[in-house]
């Protein structure tokens, strides 16, 4: 139901958000104008570095709540571990230091010093843990270890783009050590679960899960778990990772315990984590040409209450947005936009490219009639509602966009995934289309280099399925041996 009083001119709003380049003009461009024009971050003068503004962090803040609850459900503690590894500990495990060689940070002075052994700024904390959980592992009785932490790590990339890809980026790492293989197994699994379900519940993104392939899996692990999601680009992006690392780490460190039959024994570990790329996804995923559209469970302001000041009732509309923000306030996270120095029709704008989930508008007319107007920024759809019912009518309506959204998203994702066995459709769709493509692979490494070298395409992973999706493999036509998901990647 369309609102008359006081409304601004269409012109004004066209030309608010003409700053946001279109998607189908130049995706990237459209990224970077959305996450600097809405303030989430800014460039530092070391490349590949951000300052992460109020508005961005804000989103990091509820990852940390409610991804953060549940990994205490689970039955984690949060501790803290330094930033700073000496060489000797990461070189210990080979495979390990190798695989992240390209991308070490080193200190090699302090202050005018220059250090007798060079430090590692960690690019992930399995080495430097390992190290503590060596000391502080005696005895089966104290097992299970259940620790993560959250904290910066610092890989030297050579390509970056904000959230996405950056040389310093936020996460949490968790780190756990078990009596058996068979109770890694089961951590590794379960904590997938967990990201899942906070990518899907919480975010609105839907993922596909599964075991990444050995080509792609973590240095050191025995077996790698992802879920990967669609953006809306065509584009996969990794959202979480969860590894077992076998005994491989425990034989270098020494982590060993005496079980219960008196015998010393290696732990099996387990080690897993998600970063701010998960903000990344949430933009790409869910935004559009006016900006962000964030899912209510994520939004730090859920909905944002926009007077319509006229110069004859403006104490009046400013004294009742007062009062409804004041009612409002125990059953969502609010803003009231009081500021006078903006028209109503700039703030609209604003908050549509901040994605706000809710805008509620309120002029001198709503006040004749006992109602605002909502309107959604998920499909744009404006309601009337009388004031007195808002405090039941909101909660609701945030419920049904955050579905709307994950629905919105879940069939971008099954309109872009495309299965087959010709090889030469799985290339026209990787060059033009993109999208994830769901084929049978033989499990050759040979097969899968050739795929990514002639496509840009990886396995992002191989779902957990026993189904054989084609009987021969995409790649060489020779028996298959696993179904698996193809994208292009970032």
């Amino acid at each position: 139901m369309e609102q008359q009083s006081g409304r601004e001119p269409q012109a004004e709003s066209k030309e608010f958000v003409k700053e946001i380049t279109p998607q189908a003009v130049d995706y990237s461009q459209w990224y970077i104008d959305v996450i600097t024009k809405t303030e989430m971050m800014d460039y530092a003068p070391v490349k590949g570095f951000m300052a992460i503004r109020p508005f961005g962090f804000a989103i990091w803040e509820k990852i940390q709540e409610l991804l953060g609850g549940r990994i205490k459900e689970t039955g984690h503690e949060n501790a803290y571990f330094p930033l700073l590894i000496p060489q000797e500990l990461l070189q210990k495990e080979a495979e390990h230091v190798q695989g992240f060689a390209p991308e070490v940070a080193w200190v090699t002075k302090g202050g005018s010093e220059v250090l007798a052994e060079p430090l590692v700024v960690r690019p992930t904390s399995e080495a430097i843990i390992c190290d503590f959980y060596s000391r502080w592992i005696q005895s089966w009785r104290d097992l299970p270890v259940l620790i993560n932490q959250w904290c910066n790590v610092v890989r030297w990339e050579k390509s970056t783009r904000p959230f996405l890809r950056t040389s310093e980026f936020l996460w949490q790492e968790g780190h756990t050590c078990h009596r058996t293989e068979e109770e890694a197994e089961e951590e590794t699994l379960k904590m997938l679960g967990v990201y899942q379900d906070f990518l899907e519940k919480d975010m609105a993104i839907p993922v596909v899960a599964g075991r990444k392939s050995n080509r792609e899996k973590f240095a050191g692990a025995l077996r790698t778990y992802a879920v990967e999601a669609l953006m809306s680009d065509g584009r996969a992006l990794q959202a979480g990772t969860s590894h077992n690392l076998g005994q491989h780490f425990a034989k270098v460190f020494n982590i060993t315990f005496m079980d219960q039959d008196d015998q010393l024994k290696y732990v099996w570990q387990t080690s897993w984590g998600a970063s701010t790329r998960m903000i990344g996804a949430l933009i790409m995923v869910h935004g559009d040409d006016r900006g962000l559209r964030l899912p209510p469970r994520m939004a730090s302001i859920q909905a944002v209450i926009v007077p319509i000041l006229s110069k004859k009732a403006r104490e009046k509309v400013l004294e009742a947005s007062r009062a409804l923000a004041e009612l409002l306030k125990g059953c969502l996270r609010l803003k009231l936009d009081d500021r006078e120095e903006y028209s109503p029709g700039w703030k609209y704008n604003e908050w549509e490219m901040k994605g706000i989930p809710v805008r509620i508008e309120l002029g001198p007319r709503d006040l004749e009639k006992n109602q605002a107007i909502l309107v959604r920024r998920d499909t744009g759809v404006k309601e009337a509602v009388s004031l007195d019912d808002l405090p039941h009518r909101l909660p609701l309506m945030l419920e049904e966009i955050q579905q709307n959204m994950y629905r919105q998203a879940l069939n971008f994702r099954e309109a872009n995934t495309r299965t087959g066995s010709d090889y030469s459709h799985f290339t026209e769709i990787m060059d033009n289309e993109k999208g994830f493509y769901v084929a049978s692979w033989c499990g050759k490494d040979e097969c899968e280099l050739k795929a990514k070298n002639d496509t840009k395409a990886t396995i992002r992973c191989i779902p957990f399925q026993t189904e054989l999706k084609y009987k021969t493999c995409l790649i060489c036509g020779e028996k298959a041996a696993e179904t698996v998901y193809f994208a292009r990647a970032y």
